[in-house]
C-alpha cells in the first residue's frame, strides 16, 4: 500500500476494483466518505452491486476475471485522449526508454517463450538500450517507436471500448462515465486512488492486474502523492506484517529473496551478484542480508564462514499453498504445521487438500478452536480415526486481545498492542508456542554434530530465559544494532555488509531506538493527517511512498496536497518523511554508469527501481506489458488473441484438477467475504451472536438465472464444478445481472467462502468448487473466477 487510510480523503477520485470496502473494510469507508465530502467521487467496479456500489457515485458491473482488460481500455483512453500527466510521465516514469529492437509482441506471445515450458525462459529482449558510457537511450519526444510509450501506446490500443465491454461485459456508457471521470485526474491539480483487494489478485493474472493498476497510476500522476497511490485492502489487522516478515516462501523478512538450490545462489557471493540489482537503493541488498544472517546466527555468523549462509534453507522446489498440497497428496511431504489458518475451508480445491492430509503421518494444528483442518478426518473418514494414519496434534492458541505485540496495517503502520486479559484455559500466544519450540528443539539437538545439528547450535535465539520471550529484545533483534556498540540503529542506512551490524529486518530498522516507536500515540496532526507521532509506519516512518513524485521537477508540490519540498538546500519534510536522498537537489544529473542513488537524477522517484523511474515496461513472469487473458475456465475465447489462458500459468494435472468445459458449466462463479465472518470463520463461525446473523451459507444468482432454472428464493440448490458439487441456499438478487459477451449470454453467480462443517454456523464449503491453479508470479490460487452449474437440490 503506497498511502494509507487516513490519506484516502485527499483523493478527487476513488476507483474501487477487486473490493468491498464498506463491508470488508469498513475503516477505510470512513476516509472514503471524507473524500465525498470535498467533492470527490467514488467509483465501484464489480460483478455484483455491493453496499460500496450503494454508496458510489458511479457503478460498472465487470465480468470476473477481465481487469486487465477493464483497465486496458482506461490507459487506451487516456492516452487516445491525451489525459495524461506529461510531465510526470516524462520525468518520473521510463516511458522515454528505448527497448531493444528484437522485442516482439505478437498474437498474445511476448518475445522469449518456450512453449513446451510454459515459460518465458530468455527474457534478453525484455530489455533497454544503452550508450557507450553506460547511460540508458532517451527519447524525450516519446516518439521513437521503440520507446516504453509508443509501444505501450501500440499494445493498448487494441483495447479500445467496444472491444472492453464486449469482453467485460461493462455497459458502454457505464464505461465511458468511469473512464472519463477518473482518467480526469491526469490534470495537474486533480489526484485519484485506486483500492483492492482479493478481488484483484486470486486470479492466473492476478499480480498483473496490480501492475495494470500502478500503470494507469503513472499515466495519470497518481503515484507518490497524497490522496494517490494503488492501495491494497488487507483482510486481517496483520497481513501487511505478515509479509514483511517473511511469511511468503519465496522472500526472508524484508523482502529478500529466498535463497534458491541452483548454482547462481550456491555461495553468498554467488548470490549476491545474482540477486543485487544494479542501480537503485536494492543495490544495498548484500547489507541487509548480512545484517539478517548475523541476526540469525550471531556470533557464529563470521566472514570467514560466510557469515553462516550455507545454514539458510535453500529453495528447491516451488513452496506455494498448492504446491505444497500436492506434494502431501504425492506422499513427498510428512509433517505439516497449520499455524493459524484453515485451508480445508480457504484453500482451493478442499476435496483434493483433504485427502493430502490424510497422506501424511503427522500434523499439528494450531488455533483457537478445533478448525476443519484439524478435524479433517472426521469427514475423511467418517470419524473413525483408525481409517486415517495422520496423527493430529492439538495446540491452543489463544485470541489477540490475550496477547502483546505489534501489527502493521494496510498503510504499514506498526501499532503495539497491549495485552487486554489473560489467556483462557490452557491457550498459549503464538511466541510463546514457537519461542518454546524453539527452545526445545536447540535442546534436542545439544551434542549433535550432524548437519543439522550444528544448524540448531548456531541458531541465536536470546530473548530471555523465560517462557514467554522478553519483548523487548525481539524489538531490538528486528529493528537492528551496532554491533561494536551495542546501541540500536536509527536507520537502514547505518547496515553494513561486514558483520559490524545486525538487523532481523531492514524496513523496520528505526522503530526501536530511544523508544518502541510502534507505541507512539500522539494525535496531533503534523499535516496532511499524516500524524508521524502515532506509530511507525516503515521505511523510517515515510507515511507516502515515493513522494518525491508528489513534487514537479523543481522540487514544488504539484498542489495544495503537499508531503515534502525542496527549499534549496534539502528536501524538507513539510507533512512527511522525505522518500529520497535527503540532499540530492531536484536539477542534480546522474553520474555516468554509476550504479545506485548515486547515479539516480534528481527526479529520479522511484528510488528501488535501477532506473528510478516507474516502470510501464517491467519484467514479470508473464510479460512487460499485463496482457488480458481469460481465466483457467472461461465461458468465451479470448478476444485478444488465440491464446485463451495466461501462458505462464503452471497446469497441474493428475486426480482431481479436472478442468470444467464451457458446454457443461456455462456460468462463471466467484467467491466473496460477509462483514459478520471473517475468513474461513474459525473465530466468528464460533460466536452466537455473529452465526445468528448470517448462519446458512448461500448463492447469490440474478433473477434472470432463476427464472431460466426455475428457482425460488430460499430454494435449497445445487451448485457444481468439474470439481464437486455443494448445497446451499438461493438467494435471488438483482445484485447479479446477466452479462453480454461477444454477443453471448453469461450468467454470474457468487457465493461467500467463510462456512465449514465446525463451528456453531455450518455450511457447504465454497472452496469444494475451486481448482488447483495460481497466478503465474505468485501461485495466488485462481478463486475468483471459474465455471459451474446450478440446479434445484430436488
Amino acid at each position: 500500500m503506497t498511502n494509507h487510510w487516513i490519506d484516502i480523503q485527499f483523493a478527487d477520485s476513488i476507483l474501487v476494483i477487486g473490493a468491498n470496502p464498506a463491508e470488508n473494510h469498513p475503516i477505510s469507508m470512513k476516509y472514503v466518505q471524507k473524500s465525498k465530502e470535498r467533492g470527490g467521487k467514488l467509483i465501484s467496479v464489480d460483478p455484483r452491486y455491493t453496499r460500496t456500489s450503494q454508496m458510489a457515485d458511479m457503478y460498472a458491473a465487470m465480468r470476473s476475471g477481465t481487469d486487465i482488460a477493464f483497465i486496458g481500455g482506461l490507459i487506451n483512453y487516456t492516452l487516445e485522449n491525451n489525459l495524461f500527466h506529461k510531465e510526470y510521465v516524462l520525468n518520473y516514469t521510463n516511458a522515454s526508454l528505448i527497448v531493444n529492437e528484437d522485442f516482439e509482441f505478437n498474437d498474445g506471445i511476448f518475445s522469449g517463450y518456450d512453449e513446451e515450458k510454459r515459460s518465458y525462459t530468455d527474457r534478453s529482449t525484455w530489455s533497454f538500450e544503452k550508450e557507450e558510457n553506460g547511460d540508458f537511450k532517451r527519447d524525450n519526444t516519446l516518439k521513437h517507436p521503440r520507446s516504453v510509450f509508443q509501444l505501450m501506446k501500440k499494445h493498448y490500443s487494441r483495447y479500445d471500448v467496444d472491444t472492453v465491454c464486449s469482453v467485460t461485459g461493462t455497459s458502454k456508457d457505464d464505461y465511458l462515465k468511469v473512464a472519463e471521470t477518473f482518467c480526469s485526474t491526469g490534470a495537474e491539480d486533480k489526484v485519484g486512488t485506486i483500492m483492492y483487494a482479493m478481488g484483484t489478485t486470486q486470479h492466473t493474472v492476478g499480480s498483473q492486474n496490480v501492475r495494470s493498476y500502478g500503470m494507469l497510476q503513472l499515466l495519470l500522476g497518481n503515484l507518490g502523492r497524497s490522496g494517490g497511490g494503488v492501495n491494497a485492502l488487507r483482510g486481517e489487522c496483520n497481513v501487511q506484517g505478515s509479509t514483511d516478515f517473511g511469511l511468503l516462501f519465496h522472500i526472508l523478512p524484508g523482502y529478500l529473496p529466498t535463497p534458491m538450490a541452483l548454482e547462481k545462489n550456491k555461495d553468498l557471493e554467488s548470490y549476491n551478484v545474482s540477486e543485487t540489482p544494479h542501480g537503485g537503493f536494492w543495490n544495498n541488498r548484500p547489507k541487509f542480508l548480512v545484517s539478517f544472517l548475523k541476526a540469525m546466527y550471531g556470533d557464529k555468523a563470521t566472514q570467514d564462514n560466510d557469515f553462516l549462509y550455507d545454514y539458510l534453507p535453500k529453495r528447491g522446489r516451488d513452496s506455494s499453498h498448492i504446491s505444497l498440497f500436492e506434494a502431501m497428496y504425492d506422499g513427498d511431504i510428512k509433517g505439516l504445521f497449520i499455524w493459524g489458518q484453515n485451508p480445508v475451508v480457504g484453500g482451493p480445491n478442499t476435496t483434493k487438500e483433504k485427502k493430502a492430509l490424510a497422506n501424511l503421518d503427522w500434523m499439528v494444528a494450531i488455533d483457537l478452536w478445533e478448525t476443519e483442518t484439524g478435524a479433517f478426518w472426521k469427514k475423511e473418514a467418517n470419524n473413525d480415526p483408525a481409517k486415517i494414519n495422520t496423527e493430529v496434534f492439538m495446540l491452543p492458541a489463544c485470541g489477540p486481545y490475550e496477547k502483546e505485540g505489534s501489527v502493521s496495517n494496510s498503510g504499514r503502520w506498526m501499532q503495539f498492542r497491549w495485552k487486554a486479559i489473560e489467556p483462557k484455559a490452557e491457550s498459549k500466544s503464538d511466541v510463546w508456542i514457537v519461542h518454546n519450540i524453539a527452545q526445545r528443539v536447540k535442546e534436542l539437538y545439544k551434542g549433535d554434530n550432524s548437519t543439522k545439528g550444528k544448524i540448531q547450535a548456531a541458531l541465536s535465539w536470546n530473548f530471555g530465559e523465560g517462557d514467554y520471550p522478553d519483548n523487548d529484545l525481539v524489538n531490538k533483534e528486528i529493528n537492528g544494532y551496532d554491533l561494536t556498540t551495542g546501541e540500536t540503529l536509527a536507520s537502514f542506512g547505518l547496515l553494513q555488509a561486514d558483520g559490524t551490524t545486525s538487523a532481523g529486518n531492514w524496513i523496520y530498522t528505526g522503530f526501536y531506538t530511544d523508544r518502541n516507536r510502534a507505541k507512539d500515540r500522539d494525535n496531533n496532526d503534523t499535516g496532511m493527517e499524516n500524524y508521524l507521532n502515532w506509530s511507525f509506519s516503515w521505511p523510517l516512518n515515510r507515511r507516502v511512498l515515493y513522494n518525491r513524485a508528489g513534487c514537479n521537477p523543481a522540487g514544488q508540490p504539484w498542489d495544495f496536497r503537499e508531503g515534502i519540498r525542496w527549499n534549496g538546500e534539502t528536501w524538507a519534510g513539510h507533512y512527511d518523511v522525505p522518500d529520497f536522498p535527503p540532499t540530492k537537489a531536484p536539477n542534480a544529473e546522474a553520474v555516468p554508469g554509476e550504479a545506485g542513488l548515486a547515479g539516480h537524477r534528481g527526479t529520479d522517484a522511484f528510488i528501488m527501481q535501477g532506473t528510478g523511474l516507474g516502470g510501464f515496461f517491467a519484467p514479470m513472469n508473464d510479460g512487460p506489458f499485463p496482457e488480458h487473458y481469460e481465466p483457467f475456465e472461461s465461458p468465451v475465447p479470448n478476444a485478444f488473441s488465440s491464446v485463451d489462458l495466461n501462458p505462464a500459468v503452471k497446469i497441474w494435472t493428475g486426480e482431481h484438477n479436472e478442468k470444467g468445459d464451457r458446454a457443461d458449466f456455462p456460468i462463471v462463479v466467484t467467491t466473496y467475504r460477509l462483514t459478520e465472518h471473517w475468513q474461513s470463520g474459525s473465530m466468528t463461525r464460533n460466536l452466537e451472536w455473529l452465526s445468528e446473523i448470517s448462519g446458512h451459507m448461500f448463492v447469490e444468482m440474478s433473477e434472470d438465472l432463476a427464472q431460466e432454472k426455475g428457482i425460488n428464493n430460499k430454494d435449497k440448490v445445487i451448485i457444481s464444478s468439474a470439481r464437486g458439487e455443494i448445497e446451499a441456499y438461493a438467494m435471488v438478487t438483482k445484485r447479479f445481472k446477466p452479462y453480454t459477451i461477444r454477443g453471448e449470454k453469461v450468467h454470474h453467480i457468487g457465493m461467500p467462502w467463510h462456512f465449514g462443517y465446525m463451528g456453531i454456523a455450518q455450511g457447504a464449503i465454497a472452496n469444494t468448487l475451486t481448482p488447483h491453479i495460481g497466478d503465474a508470479n505468485t501461485m495466488i490460487p485462481e478463486y475468483k473466477a471459474f465455471l459451474g452449474n446450478v440446479r434445484r437440490a430436488n
